[in-house]
């Protein structure tokens, strides 16, 4: 894993933990900016370890962020939205990667390497304006102590086992796909960033449109797409000779894969209860964790055999996360204090301050 992976996986929970008695609002704008003093240190410095360094506390700043925009999305929301609400953040992270990247990468040519981190220092302070003048102040909901009893229960556990799962098969293939369709499919120059424009718009749209099938059912959701991600790497490795079929299963993959990930987010907090707050982080690390593992087994793969295998293990690793979606679809949220006087019929004390 990368200095920033690591910092995400691993440091982005810990932030978490140790910041959950502040507003939320408050560690949005403040960790927008340390995000821009990070970014600064590769531009003005030069010594590699401090380089290090600012990549894993930038990637650990950006674990938290990820986890407290979406405490902020819910609570904006009534619970019937809260998958919506989770889609347009996670939506939110999947245009920006999509962007980002191509983005990137010309103005890494124009201007350089250290041109491009000042062009994320740029934005990220068109970003700090924007969430001092939009978000909204949203208190803690508790201490951390409390919240981890819950987030890290086995029901949660679970949940992020299959997050794992997902990123691990989705990046076995993902990671080599280019030599995949240079060599299988027999496409080359601008065809392939065609086919990668094209499954990026479709994670983007599925990332977006998944929260209503959180909504919905989300348990339900991750059974069908998982059962989706497995028909696609299929039809990916059999088909892939055929341009057209592989454009196609390119696009559908991209559908399942990210339409999954609000309902992934939605059961890890409802999981969660009271420790939803902490617990918003933990996907975020496991599928950083799952990104490292697939990528490795998919070079394993390639590197043994031939352009399709690293497809074909991610088809295997697609079709073992099937039974454990299933399984995980009976897991219950706790149920606490309150929701067990709403079963018993009996008011809770907010009721009877309203009499």
């Amino acid at each position: 894993m990368t200095a920033y992976a690591l910092g995400l996986a691993i440091g982005g929970p810990i932030l978490t933990a140790l910041t959950i008695r502040l507003d939320k609002r408050t560690i949005l704008i403040g960790t927008v900016a340390l995000c821009i003093l990070g970014n600064l240190v590769p531009v003005l410095a030069a010594d590699y370890g401090l380089f290090i360094t600012a990549r894993a506390l930038t990637g650990a700043l950006h674990g938290l962020f990820v986890a407290v925009a979406f405490v902020v999305g819910m609570s904006v929301v009534p619970p019937e939205r809260m998958g919506r609400a989770i889609s347009a953040v996670i939506s939110g992270f999947a245009v920006s990667a999509a962007l980002g990247m191509p983005l990137g990468t010309l103005v890494g040519q124009a201007l350089g390497w250290r041109g491009s981190f000042t062009a994320v220092v740029v934005l990220g302070l068109i970003a700090l304006i924007a969430t001092v003048a939009l978000i909204p102040s949203v208190p803690s909901t508790g201490g951390a102590g409390n919240q981890a009893t819950y987030a890290f229960a086995s029901r949660v556990l679970a949940v992020l086992f299959l997050n794992f799962l997902v990123f691990a098969s989705l990046y076995s293939a993902l990671t080599y796909i280019v030599p995949f369709l240079e060599s299988v499919t027999g496409i080359s120059g601008a065809l392939i960033s065609a086919f990668l424009l094209a499954y990026g718009v479709a994670t983007a749209v599925g990332s977006f449109g998944g929260g209503r099938f959180a909504d919905k059912n989300a348990a339900r959701t991750l059974i069908v797409a998982t059962i989706g991600v497995a028909a696609c790497l299929l039809a990916l490795y059999l088909v892939g000779a055929i341009a057209l079929l592989v454009a196609l299963a390119l696009l559908a993959w991209g559908l399942f894969a990210l339409g999954m990930v609000p309902s992934l987010q939605y059961r890890v907090v409802s999981l969660a209860g009271p420790g939803g707050a902490l617990a918003s982080s933990l996907p975020a690390s496991a599928a950083n964790v799952g990104i490292a593992f697939g990528s490795v087994a998919g070079g394993v793969a390639i590197g043994g055999f031939t352009a399709s295998a690293a497809v074909l293990t991610a088809l295997i690793i697609a079709v073992i996360a099937i039974p454990v979606a299933w399984a995980t679809s009976f897991l219950k949220p706790p149920v606490t204090e309150e929701g067990a006087r709403r079963l018993r019929g009996e008011t809770t004390p907010a009721i009877e301050r309203l009499k």
